[in-house]
């Protein structure tokens, strides 16, 4: 069983999911029904990634009661506005086949993202959503919306490895409650072959990408690891039979490095916009 984190308005989200960016075509059902059948009980999406009708087939198909899924998806950057994110929830609701959604963000804070947090509220007073929240916002950004609001949001995707490990950040959420989703995890693989790492995986009897993701558990994040390879997707969530010590937390610590892997051109442009 995946541990839960209460998030502040009581809702439970798993402690680990599977990420689904870039994952398309046949490869959607897929990954998807083998995570489902291995135990992932949390799957996380977005109106941009363009697999939510996929996800969506595969969840009308399973046999995983639908209230024991957690799903997140995310308003893209050309919703928002208040009438706009209102349509957009209902677009991705229709594509997922689904009433509501566990989870929805915003998905980038771009100009205007305060007028879409009036619809989000909304969208969560509706019930379309059980929690909301917002990613790839930093500090100033959420300094801004809360200056607007009461409704504080539920959580902050924002990548966070111990190669990415920004404390300010995270203290600055863990204050307000808001909780920490953490993407691309694996640092998008270009970090499993550190030697420092790899010796730290060899004291544990685990994987590097083991190590990886168990080091986000031990700070309280929540972990959305992607594969396409099953043994890999099972590998992901065999991670909870076994504790990082203190000296060696604090090692993985000490690996910050400001590595961002979000890969794409437009990941690239839009953090360089938005994340600067």
């Amino acid at each position: 069983m995946v541990p839960e984190i209460i998030l502040n308005n009581g809702v439970k989200i798993p402690s680990l999911g599977l990420g689904t960016y870039q994952l398309r075509g046949k490869n959607v059902e897929r990954v998807v029904s083998y995570a489902l059948d291995v135990g992932y009980r949390h799957i996380d999406t977005a109106m941009a990634y363009t697999n939510e009708k996929r996800i969506g087939t595969i969840l009308q198909q399973n046999d995983v009661p639908r209230a024991d899924i957690f799903i997140t998806t995310k308003l893209w950057n050309i919703d928002h506005g208040y009438e706009a994110a209102l349509k957009a929830i209902e677009t991705s609701l229709q594509k997922l086949s689904l009433d509501y959604v566990d989870l929805y963000l915003i998905h980038w804070p771009v100009e205007g993202f305060i007028e879409t947090w009036g619809a989000m509220e909304e969208i969560l007073a509706s019930g379309k959503a059980r929690a909301i929240g917002v990613s790839n916002f930093m500090i100033p950004h959420l300094e801004k919306l809360l200056a607007t609001t009461k409704v504080v949001p539920f959580v902050n995707q924002i990548e966070c490895t111990p190669y990415l490990h920004s404390r300010e950040i995270l203290e600055y959420c863990k204050k307000r409650g808001i909780t920490i989703t953490a993407s691309s995890p694996l640092t998008r693989g270009t970090k499993l072959d550190d030697p420092r790492l790899i010796n730290i995986a060899s004291n544990y009897g685990k994987s590097p990408a083991q190590i990886l993701i168990r080091w986000g558990i031990q700070h309280g994040l929540v972990e959305i690891p992607k594969s396409t390879q099953e043994h890999r997707i099972k590998e992901n969530i065999q991670v909870f039979d076994f504790m990082i010590s203190k000296k060696d937390m604090k090692e993985l610590d000490g690996f910050n490095e400001d590595l961002r892997v979000h890969g794409s051109s437009v990941h690239k442009k839009l953090a360089e916009k938005y994340l600067g």
